[in-house]
């Protein structure tokens, strides 16, 4: 049942944070069907658009896996089930981070996805060497790759599927998590437009950091407790 509920609590995370999603990679998913032609451009561009996602979902869940794989490694090797309390502590804080981002109160954020930029600056011109998109099917390297862009909304979901311990609770986590992107990603270029009104209208964006802040400081109780 827990692992039902993180996954279903990471889908979550994913659409309330639809919009960041949207002002992160709508610039490439956009690309992806502009350099398809005019006569393909319907059922190759939904194809494309449908790829690039899950190549982008299938890094994050890779991502979830190696890294709530290192976490279990230190517990077994080093008994370092105080350090993943620890960790629990710095997923509810990068998780409250979030929310007050989502809801336009305070960029701090912004801060982490600078520091990835060192990994990204390797991995940026590999993403680039598939664009323009010269077949469908390349969609799919270009999502797994483009997955690594730095993204604070990832690295705060990212840092809970860590706390975990374990590498397939960390994989469903960012699964989820991933998932709950895909609806805001694929409707670019269609209902996007529509979708970002919504998204950046007050009561969404003030009710979406709300339920984070919830879920952030319930993960802190929790963690405290274990704590004491």
């Amino acid at each position: 049942m827990t692992l039902l509920n993180d996954f279903i609590a990471a889908l979550l995370i994913g659409l309330l944070g639809a919009g960041h999603c949207l002002g992160m990679c709508s610039g490439i998913a956009s690309a992806i069907s502009f350099s398809i032609s005019e006569k393909q451009k319907k059922s190759i561009s939904i194809l494309s658009l449908l790829l690039y996602n899950l190549g982008r979902v299938s890094s994050y869940s890779i991502a979830g896996f190696i890294f709530a794989a290192g976490s279990s490694t230190l517990i077994v090797w080093f008994g370092g089930k105080q350090a993943l309390i620890y960790l629990r502590v710095l997923a509810a804080i990068l998780m409250l981070m979030l929310a007050l981002y989502i809801a336009r109160v305070w960029h701090g954020l912004l801060k982490l996805e600078q520091a990835g930029q060192l990994l990204w600056k390797f991995i940026k011109p590999l993403a680039q060497a598939f664009i323009p998109l010269k077949h469908p099917l390349l969609a799919f390297p270009l999502g797994f790759l483009w997955g690594w862009l730095p993204c604070g909304l990832v690295y705060s979901t990212l840092s809970w599927a860590t706390s975990s311990g374990d590498a397939w609770n960390g994989l469903l986590i960012m699964l989820g998590f991933g998932l709950g992107t895909m609806p805001a990603m694929l409707t670019v270029g269609t209902f996007s437009h529509h979708l970002k009104k919504t998204l950046n209208h007050l009561w969404f964006r003030y009710g979406s950091g709300a339920l984070l802040a919830i879920f952030a400081m319930h993960t802190l109780y929790v963690a405290i407790q274990q704590l004491t």
